[in-house]
């Protein structure tokens, strides 16, 4: 059941789904994303009662295991810390990211929705919102090569056959810029024949492709999963 449903949002998605994806897919869109909220039983007015930034906001930036005890889940052992030395000095904590992950310090995940059982579970992470406001990032330009949709796709199994960017690597790439000097394509090999996949960071981090709609109702998914777990 959705509470709060907020009539102003909805058209202001609804505005915007046409614009990303053509009008006739905007009713569909609207549906499924009404049903999807639902599922967590709240509205999209819900999100808003929070309080916002401004100056006086004070937030720690951490990894979940920068505070560490022996035996102990580094996750579990920041809330202690966090619970004896900065309450009243921040309102919030950014766990960086806490998920399963290949590369990067976390930011190439292979499961969302799970917490990295080296630093805790959800109930750890849960246990910080006590005291605090919580922030999680939710990495959704690519994903690790070795989750569970990559693996899907170079398998053709679907909806994850068409969850990532591919690009004939015969066209002129010169032009696009980013703060790597790797390469821009990583030739896979799939089910369906070889493929060039989009990779903006590593060869590891395979971009998603968010002109398919059901990628963004994925994330749409695991973003109300955060907030179900105590992300605000």
């Amino acid at each position: 059941m959705i509470k709060n449903l907020d009539i102003n949002a909805l058209e202001r998605m609804r505005e915007r789904f046409n614009r990303l994806y053509g009008p006739r897919e905007v009713e569909h869109l609207i549906e499924r994303m009404v049903a999807t909220i639902g599922r967590y039983g709240v509205g999209l007015a819900g999100f808003r009662q929070a309080k916002m930034w401004d100056e006086t906001t004070a937030i720690l930036i951490t990894y979940g295991d920068m505070v560490q005890h022996e035996d102990e889940p580094p996750l579990a052992v920041l809330k202690r810390f966090t619970d004896r030395y900065l309450v009243g000095a921040i309102d919030t904590v950014h766990i960086l990211p806490f998920y399963p992950y290949s590369s990067d310090d976390g930011f190439s995940v292979i499961d969302y929705r799970a917490v990295d059982p080296k630093l805790g579970r959800w109930t750890d992470v849960q246990n910080l919102g006590s005291s605090f406001r919580l922030m999680f990032d939710l990495v959704l330009n690519h994903c690790s090569r070795k989750s569970k949709w990559f693996s899907a796709y170079t398998s053709n199994i679907a909806p994850y056959r068409d969850y990532f960017i591919t690009v004939d690597p015969e066209i002129d790439l010169s032009a696009v810029t980013r703060p790597r000097n790797l390469p821009l394509l990583t030739p896979v090999h799939t089910r369906h024949g070889d493929e060039h996949v989009w990779t903006t960071f590593s060869d590891d981090q395979i971009d998603l492709d968010f002109s398919n709609p059901d990628v963004l109702f994925d994330f749409l998914d695991i973003l109300l999963f955060y907030i179900a777990n105590g992300a605000t």
